[in-house]
């Protein structure tokens, strides 16, 4: 019975995960300002890897593989929102056309 509770709990996180990466990549691709797709890249990456390494985790069972895997979701969820963050900087620092992305239609 634990068997078939692990093989649904990791076909589950394994799922979930594809369907998170496939959200990023329709948001990278339908939205037009870099800012917009750089916050569905950085989402998807750090959800979507990290959901996918639990299921990966269940799978292996516990290791020192899983410990790694372990200690790679928590680098990530530390190191993305943080390079983000600067790359965002530096697009709002260096874009002439900033006030054309922001502006709000008035009716």
């Amino acid at each position: 019975m634990a068997e078939w509770l692990c093989l649904i709990g990791e076909t589950l996180f394994l799922i979930t995960g594809i369907v998170i990466f496939a959200i990023e990549l329709y948001g990278a691709y339908h939205y037009h300002y870099v800012l917009n797709r750089m916050h569905m890249a950085a989402f998807g990456d750090t959800f979507g890897i990290g959901v996918s390494l639990l299921g990966l985790m269940i799978i292996n069972g516990v290791n020192f593989t899983s410990l790694k895997m372990l200690l790679v979701i928590l680098f990530l969820w530390c190191a993305s929102p943080v390079s983000s963050h600067l790359i965002a900087r530096l697009e709002v620092a260096t874009n002439e056309e900033l006030e054309a992305h922001m502006e709000v239609e008035k009716e």
